[in-house]
């Protein structure tokens, strides 16, 4: 076990290291970033640590004493066999392919349309893509980003706002025909499409006051593939409304309730660790964030 208490400060050790390998404070400090007065205090106060010379400063060119000689082959040794290991992590890490999770739905009918500008502008990103309404856990070296439909509060993760939508109920008009729709009660003559894996049509009915058995039918199905049926008037969906606004603008869909009092912060949102973010999630995350503007 290592007694970090005897240990001399770690930047006057990376400065004499530096001072070795190069033979100059100019060429150290250039290695370093810092000045080469300042390579010349962290030696200083190396050797005050020490309380012994590591460098002979009678001759012209740089010569380490002895116990400098000592010093250098050590840390040549220590920091050579960090820094592959460190190389070795890294190009790991770098090699690993951009994960992100989101919805099927909004996987479908929001991200995957505008995808081709991220690989415009990152064409060498390896990118993998979970699409599922289950809440994946965001680990160390496992998912990056996900993209989530709540109000913003996720316990232990930052969240930005990307898409601001409420939750809307739609169908086709040849579904709904002539039919004027005007109490979510009368919703219970219709079929319904749901989402696999989500309640959203149970909790909107059962907000309403009518339970998901009392429909005339309800279907499960993934989330690419809910809003095909409903345009093709295969059911009654709850969706957000940002999903639709098009179909029903083309009177594809038909708007028979949404959710006006809503939470004001409700939609979609970029959800990430509080931890630092690998440049891949990072190119990413500027990305979305400017496509959702």
């Amino acid at each position: 076990m290592i007694d970090w208490s005897i240990m001399p400060p770690l930047t006057a050790l990376r400065a004499f290291a530096a001072l070795a390998e190069t033979g100059s404070t100019q060429s150290a400090g250039a290695a370093l970033n810092v000045s080469h007065a300042a390579i010349s205090q962290q030696i200083k106060a190396l050797e005050g640590w020490f309380g012994q010379p590591l460098v002979d400063r009678s001759a012209k060119a740089l010569v380490l004493t002895e116990q400098g000689d000592q010093l250098a082959d050590a840390l040549t040794l220590g920091f050579g066999a960090i820094e592959r290991r460190v190389s070795e992590l890294r190009d790991l890490d770098a090699e690993r392919p951009l994960q992100i999770t989101t919805t099927p739905t909004f996987a479908a009918n929001w991200l995957l349309p505008r995808l081709a500008s991220f690989r415009e502008r990152h064409p060498d990103t390896d990118l993998m893509m979970n699409a599922t309404p289950k809440s994946i856990a965001l680990e160390a070296g496992g998912v990056d980003l996900a993209i989530r439909f709540g109000n913003g509060n996720w316990a232990g993760l930052k969240a930005e706002m990307l898409v601001p939508t409420r939750i809307a109920v739609v169908a086709a008009p040849a579904l709904i025909g002539a039919k004027k729709i005007s109490d979510p009660h009368e919703l219970k003559a219709f079929h319904w499409l749901s989402e696999e894996g989500t309640h959203e049509a149970s909790a909107w009915l059962r907000k309403h006051g009518v339970e998901a058995h009392e429909v005339r039918g309800m279907t499960q199905l993934a989330g690419n593939m809910m809003l095909d049926g409903a345009r093709l008037g295969q059911g009654v969906v709850s969706t957000a409304l940002c999903f639709v606004e098009e179909d029903i603008a083309k009177g594809r869909l038909q708007l028979l309730f949404d959710e006006p009092d809503q939470e004001a912060n409700s939609g979609y949102y970029l959800v990430y660790r509080d931890a630092v973010q690998r440049p891949v999630a990072k190119a990413f995350a500027a990305w979305i964030r400017k496509a959702a503007q």
